[in-house]
C-alpha cells in the first residue's frame, strides 16, 4: 500500500481573529496540530458539519460575553457533542464562580494566553482521545441494543451461516428489507473472520451525495478540486486490512458501479486527482434491500458487478417471518432500556404480547425499538399494553369483556351469599354471623340478590 504522509489534525478556533495572539511563540511548520478559524458560531456549525474529522474546539473567552453568544455556542455544543472544546482564557483572569461553573461544564480543559505550543498539543491530544472513547461507547452502547437476537429456527440458520460465511474472503451479499438487521450480520461476519484486528468500514451508499460519492469512497489529492486543501483517504482505502460494509449499493450510480467493479477486479484505486494506483487488501460485505436481479434486468445496476458481489449470499429475514422471536426481542429490547429509565415496569401484558405477534412490522426491529422506546415513556402503570405500544386497534377488548369493578363485585357479593346460606342451612343468624355484617344488612343483601326466602 502506498505510503501515505501524516496530514496535521485540525482544530477549530471559534470567533476569528485568535490565532495571531494565541502563542507564546511562533509553532513550527511541523506541528501535528493545524487552527481553522470560524468567525462565529454559525460558521463553526458549517464547519464542523461538514469536517466530521474535527474532534478538538478552542473557545477564546470573553468576560463581557452577551448572554445570546454563550447560548449560541451552548447550542453548537450540543449539536456537536464530539467535540471536545478546551477554553482559552486571558493570563490573569479572576476565576469567579461564573466563570468556574461555566468552564466546569462545558469544557474539557482550559489554557491561559499566551500559551505554549507543545502544552496546546498535549492538551488537544487528550481532548482528542477522549473524543475517540466517548465515540466509541456511544457506538457500543448502540451496537449493544440492537444485538442479533433470536432464538427461531430461521436465525439459528443465519447464525450457522454467518459462521461458515466468515470462515471465507470471498464477497458477500447480504439481502432484507430496511430494518432487519443486515449491518449488524455484516459486523458479526467480520469480528468471526481473520481481518477481526482490522477496521469495519460502514458506507450507506443511499446518503452520500451523488456529486461526492467518488471522493467519499476512493479519495482525493490536494488540489483535486475547489476545496481539496489536502490529500484525504477515502473509505475503501480505510478499509485496508479490513472489511468494507457498502450498505444500499443498489443505489450507487453506474459510473461508480464500474469505479467499483475495478477495484474488485484489480484490488486497487485511484484517488481523486491522481495517476498512481494505490493497492487495498480489503474484504468486500455489501447489503441492499432492493431486488438487484431486477435492477439489473431494468439497466439500473450493472451485471458484471452484480456477480462479483453475490460471491456468497445471505438473508436476513424479516420480523414477521420470526414471529417466535418478537416476545424475546421485545423483553430484552425493554430490559436494555430501562437501564436508561427511572421507571418500575415489569413487562408487558398479555394482550400486548398478542398484540406485538399480530402486527406485521414493516420496520422489522428497527420499528420493534422505536414502538418499545414510546411505550416506556406513555405506560403510567407497571405493565405495558397495547395503547402504549400504538397497537390498541390490534388487540382491542373484546364486546364481551365486563370485568368491571361494580359487576364484579356484585358476583362476589352473590357468591358469598349463597355459599353462607349453604353452609348455615339457610340459617339467617348464622349467615350473617360468617359473612361479617349485621341481620339487616345480610337482609338487604338477600333482597338485592332475590336470594330472600322468608324469615328464618
Amino acid at each position: 500500500m502506498e505510503h501515505v504522509e501524516p496530514v496535521a489534525r485540525r482544530i477549530v478556533v471559534l470567533h476569528g481573529n485568535a490565532q495571531s495572539a494565541l502563542f507564546a511563540v511562533e509553532p513550527p511548520r511541523s506541528a501535528p496540530w493545524r487552527l481553522v478559524e470560524a468567525p462565529s458560531c454559525d460558521a463553526a456549525e458549517t464547519l464542523l458539519a461538514a469536517a466530521p474529522d474535527i474532534c478538538v474546539g478552542l473557545y477564546p473567552y470573553e468576560a463581557d460575553a452577551a448572554a445570546s453568544a454563550l447560548q449560541d455556542f451552548a447550542t453548537l455544543r450540543a449539536r456537536h457533542r464530539r467535540v471536545q472544546w478546551l477554553a482559552l482564557l486571558p493570563a490573569r483572569s479572576e476565576i469567579d464562580e461564573r466563570l468556574a461553573r461555566f468552564v466546569a461544564n462545558d469544557f474539557f480543559d482550559y489554557l491561559t494566553v499566551p500559551v505554549e505550543p507543545e502544552r496546546l498539543y498535549a492538551c488537544a491530544g487528550h481532548a482528542y482521545g477522549m473524543s475517540y472513547i466517548l465515540e466509541r461507547a456511544q457506538g457500543a452502547s448502540a451496537q449493544e441494543e440492537e444485538q442479533m437476537v433470536g432464538t427461531s429456527e430461521i436465525m439459528r440458520q443465519l447464525f450457522v451461516d454467518i459462521r461458515k460465511v466468515a470462515a471465507s474472503s470471498a464477497p458477500v451479499l447480504i439481502t432484507g428489507e430496511s430494518g432487519t438487521g443486515k449491518e449488524l450480520s455484516a459486523r458479526a461476519i467480520h469480528e468471526r473472520s481473520t481481518r477481526a484486528r482490522g477496521p469495519f468500514v460502514a458506507v450507506d451508499c443511499g446518503s452520500i451525495p451523488q456529486t461526492l460519492i467518488q471522493s467519499e469512497l476512493f479519495g482525493y489529492e490536494k488540489g483535486a478540486f475547489t476545496g481539496a486543501a489536502q490529500r484525504r483517504a477515502g473509505r475503501i482505502e480505510a478499509a485496508h486490512d479490513g472489511t468494507l460494509f457498502l450498505d444500499e449499493v443498489g443505489d450507487l450510480p453506474l459510473d461508480m458501479q464500474g469505479n467499483l467493479l475495478r477495484f474488485l477486479q484489480e484490488s486497487t484505486i485511484q484517488r481523486l486527482g491522481s495517476t498512481r494506483p494505490i493497492e487495498v487488501d480489503a474484504r468486500v460485505i455489501a447489503a441492499t434491500h432492493v431486488d438487484l436481479e431486477a435492477a439489473v434486468k431494468q439497466g439500473k445496476f450493472r451485471e458484471d458487478l452484480f456477480y462479483r458481489l453475490n460471491v456468497l449470499r445471505l438473508n436476513v429475514p424479516a420480523l414477521r417471518e420470526r414471529t417466535g422471536d418478537i416476545e424475546v426481542l421485545a423483553r430484552y429490547f425493554l430490559a436494555q432500556f430501562l437501564k436508561e429509565s427511572k421507571k418500575k415496569l415489569i413487562g408487558y401484558t398479555t394482550r400486548a404480547l398478542e398484540a406485538m405477534r399480530k402486527h406485521s412490522w414493516p420496520g422489522n426491529i428497527r420499528e420493534l425499538i422505536n414502538r418499545v422506546r414510546r411505550a416506556i415513556v406513555m405506560c403510567d402503570g407497571h405493565w405495558i399494553a397495547p395503547r402504549d405500544l400504538d397497537l390498541e386497534q390490534i388487540a382491542p377488548l373484546p364486546e364481551t369483556f365486563v370485568l368491571h369493578l361494580s359487576k364484579a363485585r356484585e358476583a362476589a357479593e352473590r357468591k358469598a351469599l349463597a355459599e353462607a346460606l349453604r353452609m348455615s342451612d339457610q340459617n339467617y343468624s348464622a349467615a350473617a354471623r360468617m359473612l361479617g355484617v349485621s341481620r339487616v344488612t345480610l337482609y338487604r343483601l338477600l333482597e338485592k340478590h332475590q336470594l330472600l326466602q322468608g324469615p328464618r
